[in-house]
């Protein structure tokens, strides 16, 4: 994600925000509009009955025949009433109604944001704090609650109270306006000095608070090696020095906001009286009026416009007291779009990966599953070719880079035919996993080509591609629900006896049978209740249950011990048989039955081939082997 810096959000924010509303809610949407305007007109005509009730109370008093105008008083009177009725109906239709599509348009656009993260690149999460990335769906959503629920709808009925109210003005008195407008002037500077610098802080304090979150969760996910390195007060000195940013924006945003209402408010108090006395030196000089009436200046005209200075000055300080939270509902609504708006993984394969049977020496594409793949390759000329899938896997003259200006892998060429398995070793940052990435396309070569099949992986759709390979990583990952849940991940579909057949053949079934319920024994936190050599054989098995030609161990079996792994490598050296495997590995002991070792550094292959050709060249791989049984 690109930065765009925290002090504002970026240009036509709310106008999308807006028009996304009006997307998802199309009919409920306008409707809320009516009756904000309709509210907020009717709030601001008072004034208009008022000065019509005490004109007739004046000719009332002159005359000294109050029977003969009660009626229209009491007829204003009515009316009034029932407008207030209606506008409090209003009231009531809007705020309800803005209740269900507030939180409708939120869970809408946690979805949008979900789904779109679905089909980022891996890139993306390499590359973005995953705290961050977590505060987009709590503090920026939250901001955004604020200011569609009740930012958004004050703020809208304020502006067309204001509006409405000046034109009554302008209708009843023009120099009486005039005084108004100057306070207003007067306000504006005031709140764009306060408002902005608590805007800017506000907006500030979103992007600190992001920051502190993702340190916590990375401190909470490292809490084991914080505690063995005993780096405690490092942890901590570095929080404190994030929250004393946060602290800093925080305190600064609220302290200007505070300030703010009590300073629109007095000026309010000013210019109530500055129109008063305005109204008091018009009506005693007997001076001409200026107004679109065309109403003389008298007591009718003075008390409602003295109640209209009042409704116009503190809707001006309600207008000003809801830029804070729309501001930090833009800058979280900036944030929210911008992960909507990063880009998918490119997709542009067409190849995909169907059930397939062999017929006449042919083969041909079926519905059911047989146990047989097969790449479904549509050609130009509107001809389909199926290719069996075997898992050949070649690499022609790679080059590769994280980023354009720096090469991690150097013209690297390597095959694997259907059934072989390869390993790959070298130090830390040799390329080993860069290699297996490639495969998966999680990244895309710089250079070269990738076969698959005989088919060049870019033509492959990735998740038909992803599909027929099975992955077991260094860092087992377990999700929420049983163990059974977590077995079938692999393969949505599996019955139980696939599932329980798959930990059988990964050496899993005799731990998992002794646990509380056995299969289904809940899962949490990542598995935290299991050793971590259980959680990969749970991962084994899952891999295990997809049924894939292609396996991938990146470091299978690092985390678990010496006696563990001598019960899992006769279910792993069943789960190998008959396909194409590639290994990589710091435990040299895992690698020596391959049909194939490479050794990297540098990103480069220097030496290729089984362990006893290897030894006998007594280069790098023999100083590995001979000199220290771990490569780390």
């Amino acid at each position: 994600m690109k930065n765009k810096g925290p002090n504002r959000a970026k240009k036509g924010t709310l106008g999308r925000l807006i028009k996304t509303l009006f997307e998802f809610y199309p009919v409920k949407m306008p409707i809320v509009l009516f009756c904000i305007i309709f509210s907020a007109v009717v709030s601001s005509i008072p004034a208009i009955f008022m000065q019509n009730v005490i004109a007739i109370v004046e000719t009332s008093w002159k005359s000294g025949d109050w029977d003969a105008v009660s009626g229209k008083v009491f007829y204003y009177v009515g009316l009034l009433l029932v407008f207030y009725i209606l506008s409090i109906l209003s009231a009531v239709t809007y705020t309800q109604m803005m209740a269900g599509i507030t939180q409708g348009f939120l869970k809408k656009l946690r979805v949008k944001m979900f789904n779109g993260m679905q089909d980022l690149p891996v890139r993306y999460f390499d590359t973005h704090n995953h705290g961050d990335i977590m505060s987009y769906y709590t503090n920026d959503i939250d901001t955004l609650r604020q200011m569609v629920s009740q930012s958004i709808p004050q703020l809208l009925i304020s502006s067309i109270t204001v509006l409405t109210v000046f034109s009554i003005m302008l209708y009843f008195s023009v120099w009486m306006t005039i005084v108004v407008v100057c306070g207003v002037i007067l306000m504006f500077f005031v709140t764009k000095k306060v408002g902005g610098n608590s805007a800017k802080y506000f907006v500030r304090q979103q992007v600190a608070l992001g920051k502190v979150e993702g340190f916590v969760e990375e401190i909470m996910n490292g809490q084991k090696v914080v505690q063995v390195f005993c780096h405690e007060r490092e942890s901590e000195a570095d929080f404190d020095r994030l929250n004393e940013e946060l602290f800093h924006d925080a305190e600064n945003a609220n302290k200007f906001a505070n300030i703010l209402m009590p300073v629109l408010g007095n000026i309010g108090n000013i210019l109530y009286v500055a129109v008063a006395l305005t109204g008091g030196i018009l009506l005693l000089s007997k001076a001409p009026n200026l107004s679109i009436s065309g109403m003389a200046i008298g007591i009718s005209i003075v008390v409602p416009f003295l109640n209209m200075t009042k409704q116009f000055a503190g809707n001006i300080s309600q207008v000003s007291n809801q830029v804070n939270s729309v501001v930090m509902g833009l800058a979280g609504a900036d944030r929210i779009f911008t992960l909507i708006d990063e880009e998918p993984e490119v997709d542009e394969g067409y190849v995909t990966l169907v059930n397939a049977r062999e017929k006449d020496g042919e083969i041909i594409e079926c519905e059911e599953h047989t146990g047989l793949w097969a790449w479904k390759h549509p050609h130009q000329d509107g001809t389909v070719t199926y290719t069996k899938l075997t898992g050949d896997v070649r690499m022609f003259d790679v080059d590769f880079g994280y980023v354009p200006e720096k090469t991690v892998l150097h013209n690297i060429t390597l095959y694997a035919e259907p059934g072989q398995k390869v390993a790959f070793v070298g130090s830390t940052g040799a390329g080993k996993t860069t290699i297996t990435n490639l495969i998966n396309r999680f990244y895309d070569i710089a250079d070269g080509k990738i076969r698959y099949d005989g088919i060049n992986i870019n033509k492959i759709k990735k998740a038909d591609l992803r599909r027929s390979l099975g992955v077991i990583l260094q860092e087992t990952n377990l999700f929420t629900g049983t163990v059974m849940d977590n077995i079938r991940y692999g393969k949505l579909d599996a019955t139980e006896e696939e599932c329980i057949a798959a930990a059988k053949l990964a050496g899993a079934h005799d731990f998992i049978t002794r646990l509380p319920e056995g299969y289904h024994t809940p899962l949490t936190e990542n598995g935290a209740s299991l050793s971590q050599g259980q959680r990969q054989l749970i991962a084994i098995a899952r891999a295990a249950v997809a049924d894939p030609p292609v396996m991938i161990m990146d470091e299978a079996t690092s985390s678990i011990d010496t006696r563990t792994e001598a019960i899992v490598q006769r279910g792993m050296d069943a789960l190998m048989e008959g396909r194409t495997v590639f290994v990589i590995a710091h435990r040299l002991s895992t690698v020596r039955n391959s049909d194939v070792i490479m050794v990297l550094e540098h990103g480069n292959i220097i030496e290729r081939g089984d362990h006893e050709t290897l030894i006998a060249q007594k280069g790098k791989y023999y100083q590995l082997y001979t000199g220290a049984f771990e490569l780390e």
